[in-house]
C-alpha cells in the first residue's frame, strides 16, 4: 500500500483540519507520486533540496572546524584558492556540462542512439583534454607571474591546479547524471562525498602531527577530489552501459561546440559571478578578510538551496518540454518559480535568525560578518523570485542572449565591487552583490518575457510579450 500526505493527515488530525489541508496534501500526493513531466521533475527537485540541506550541514561544520583548525590567516589562503579551482574547473567543461542535459533528453527522445553515444563520450573526453591543457598552462603562468603573487598564495595555488581536470571530469558527469534524471548520482558526490571526504583527511593529517596550513588542507582537498571523481566516472559508466546497449556512434563535433560555446559563456558568467564577490575580496583585502566574508556566504548559502535544487531538477524538462510540448513549457516554467521562491523566502528568515550564532562557530572575528547578512539575503530573494529563468532561455535555444545577461551583471558585479570594497570595505562588496543579483534577475525576467512570451516573476500576472521572438 503506498503512502499518502492527504490520507495520513485524515488518520492523524482532527476532521475539520485535515479537511483544510487535504488540498495541500493532494499536491504534495501529486507531487511525489504522480508519473507525468511535472511529478518527475518536482520528485528530482526534491531530492536535489534534500542532499542540498545535507550538503549544508556537511558544508558548514567541515568549513568550521578547518578555521578553527587552521586560524582566518590560513583558512582564508585557502578558501580564496579552492574557490578559484572550483571555478577554473567548471569553465574549462568549456558548456559540454550544460549541453550534455540539453542533448541527451533530445536524442533519446529521437530514439538517435548513435548520437546519444557519440555525445556521452566526447563530452568526457574532450573535457579531460580541455581542463588537462588549462591545468597545464596555469602551472605556466603561475611560474612566469610568482613575483606578482602575494607569497602566501603562491604554493597553495600550484597544489589547487592539480583538482582542475578531476574537477571538470566531476561537473561534465554531473550533467550526464542530470540529463538521465539520476539525481543522487548528480549531486552526492561534488555536494556530500567530496566535502565530508577533505574533513576527514584533513583531520587525519592533523592527527597524523602535520601542520594545520592552507597547503595541506588543499592537499587534502586533492586526494577527495580524485578519490570522488573516480568513483563517480566508474558509477556513471556503468549505468549508462546497462541503460544503452551498445553500438555505432555518430560524431557531430562542430554542432555540439558551437551550441556548448554560448552555454559556456552563459555558465562562466554566471559561475564568475556567482563567486565573483569572494575573488573581488580577495583581490583587495587580506586573507583574514576573505575568510569573514566567505564565512558569511557559506550562512547565507541554506538561501540558495530552494533554487539550485530546482534548478537540477527541471532543466532537462525544459528541453524537454521545449522539443516536444512547447505550449506546456510557459506554465511549467512559471510553476517553477513558486517552487523556487517560497522555500527561498523562509531560508532566508531562518538564516537572519540564527545567522550571529552559527557564524560565531568559525570564531569570535567571525561575528563581524552578520550585519552583512540583511544585504545580501535580499539579493538572493530577488533572484529566486524569477526561479530559475537561465536554464528556460539555455534550454530553449537562447543562450547566446542569456550570455549577454550575465555578461552585462559580471561587469556591473565587478565595477561596482573595484568602486565599493576600497571605500568601504565588506560592506562595499555586499553593496555590489546584492545590486548585481536585483539586476540579473530583472534582466533575465524581461529577456524570458521578450524571447518566449511569458512572464517568470512570482508576483506579476502571465501578460504575453507584444513580438516575443
Amino acid at each position: 500500500m503506498r503512502f499518502s500526505a492527504a490520507m495520513t493527515a485524515e488518520r492523524l488530525l482532527p476532521q475539520r483540519l485535515a479537511l483544510r489541508a487535504r488540498p495541500m496534501l493532494n499536491r504534495v500526493d501529486a507531487l511525489l507520486f504522480s508519473n507525468d513531466e511535472r511529478g518527475s521533475a518536482g520528485r528530482m527537485s526534491l531530492i536535489a533540496f534534500s542532499i542540498r540541506i545535507f550538503n549544508a550541514a556537511v558544508a558548514f561544520v567541515s568549513q568550521v572546524l578547518l578555521a578553527r583548525w587552521m586560524g582566518s590567516f590560513e583558512y582564508g589562503i585557502f578558501v580564496l584558492v579552492w574557490v578559484t579551482m572550483i571555478i577554473v574547473g567548471n569553465l574549462s567543461c568549456l558548456g559540454f556540462h550544460t549541453s550534455v542535459i540539453r542533448y541527451i533528453p533530445e536524442y533519446l527522445g529521437q530514439k538517435r542512439l548513435a548520437e546519444l553515444r557519440g555525445i556521452l563520450l566526447v563530452s568526457r573526453v574532450f573535457v579531460l583534454i580541455a581542463s588537462t591543457t588549462i591545468a597545464a598552462a596555469g602551472m605556466i603562468g603561475l611560474w612566469l607571474f610568482a613575483s606578482m603573487v602575494e607569497s602566501y598564495y603562491v604554493v597553495p595555488f600550484y597544489l589547487g591546479i592539480i583538482c582542475i581536470p578531476m574537477i571538470a571530469l566531476s561537473d561534465v558527469l554531473q550533467g550526464i547524471s542530470r540529463a538521465n534524471s539520476w539525481t543522487i548520482s548528480a549531486l552526492a558526490p561534488a555536494y556530500i562525498t567530496r566535502p565530508t571526504l577533505i574533513l576527514l583527511i584533513m583531520g587525519a593529517a592533523l592527527l597524523a602531527g602535520y601542520e594545520p596550513c592552507a597547503s595541506n588542507a588543499i592537499i587534502a582537498a586533492i586526494l577527495a577530489t580524485y578519490l570522488t571523481t573516480i568513483s563517480q566516472l566508474i558509477e556513471v559508466k556503468t549505468r549508462l552501459d546497462r541503460k544503452l546497449p551498445a553500438g555505432p556512434r555518430t560524431i557531430h563535433m562542430r554542432e555540439w561546440f558551437v551550441i556548448s560555446l554560448p552555454i559556456f559563456l552563459v555558465e562562466s558568467f554566471f559561475f564568475l559571478l556567482t563567486n565573483a564577490d569572494v575573488l573581488m575580496v580577495g583581490a583587495f583585502m587580506q586573507p583574514d578578510d576573505v575568510a569573514v566574508y566567505f564565512a558569511t556566504v557559506k550562512t547565507l548559502a541554506l538561501v540558495h538551496f530552494a533554487y539550485f535544487a530546482v534548478k537540477a531538477g527541471v532543466a532537462q524538462r525544459y528541453s524537454h518540454f521545449t522539443h516536444t510540448d512547447p505550449d506546456r513549457l510557459a506554465a511549467f516554467a512559471r510553476e517553477t518559480v513558486s517552487w523556487t521562491f517560497w522555500p527561498s523566502l523562509l531560508m532566508a528568515a531562518v538564516v537572519l535568525a540564527v545567522g550571529e550564532p552559527m557564524l560565531a562557530l568559525f570564531g569570535p572575528e567571525f561575528v563581524r560578518g552578520y550585519p552583512l547578512l540583511f544585504l545580501l539575503v535580499i539579493g538572493v530573494v530577488a533572484r529566486a523570485a524569477v526561479g530559475p529563468a537561465e536554464s528556460v532561455l539555455t534550454m530553449s535555444g537562447n543562450q547566446n542572449v542569456c550570455a549577454v545577461v550575465y555578461a552585462l551583471t559580471l561587469a556591473f558585479n565587478v565595477a561596482l565591487s573595484v568602486a565599493l570594497i576600497p571605500l568601504f570595505g565588506l560592506w562595499g562588496a555586499a553593496i555590489a552583490t546584492a545590486l548585481s543579483m536585483i539586476f540579473e534577475a530583472s534582466a533575465l525576467s524581461f529577456t524570458v518575457w521578450r524571447k518566449l512570451g511569458f512572464l517568470m516573476a512570482i508576483f506579476v500576472p502571465a501578460v504575453p510579450a507584444k513580438g516575443a521572438d
